[in-house]
């Protein structure tokens, strides 16, 4: 039998997944972590990014869209508090791309540092999004 981690992944508007993966991988504050069965305990925050689970037969991967948050793994569980959170088909490219373009307007015209760093934020959240998106696209 093929060892199994519970998942789950939260945000503020409640509870997005729950279930048993083979693998999980996810965008850590340092750069992508992969997490299997059994992995040492961790906690670590989160940028924005993807999220990807690996269902236990390896046939399927679910892709989630977050936009931060924290990452808690016991050697059975993973739990991911996200700020935000979005399976990735739902994501609309679209609005991705005018959250884009208002983020990078927004960077141009701003002399203060903390609206500065909001429009960076929002701007790296944007692209998060667009590449997510993009790896969706490429999967089909």
């Amino acid at each position: 039998m093929a060892h199994t981690i519970h998942v789950d992944i939260v945000s503020a508007e409640g509870q997005i997944y729950a279930g048993e993966a083979h693998m999980v991988f996810a965008p850590a504050s340092e750069g992508e972590i992969g997490i299997a069965p059994r992995h040492a305990p961790l906690l670590t925050t989160l940028k924005a990014g993807e999220v990807r689970v690996q269902a236990p037969d390896e046939t399927e991967e679910l892709s989630f869209f977050i936009s931060g948050g924290a990452l808690e793994v016991q050697p059975h569980m993973v739990t991911v508090l996200a700020d935000t959170a979005v399976r990735a088909r739902d994501l609309d490219e679209a609005a991705a791309l005018e959250a884009r373009r208002r983020a990078e307007e927004a960077v141009r015209g701003r002399t203060d540092l903390i609206e500065l760093a909001e429009a960076q934020a929002e701007l790296v959240r944007a692209a998060a999004q667009l590449r997510a998106i993009e790896r969706l696209r490429k999967k089909r």
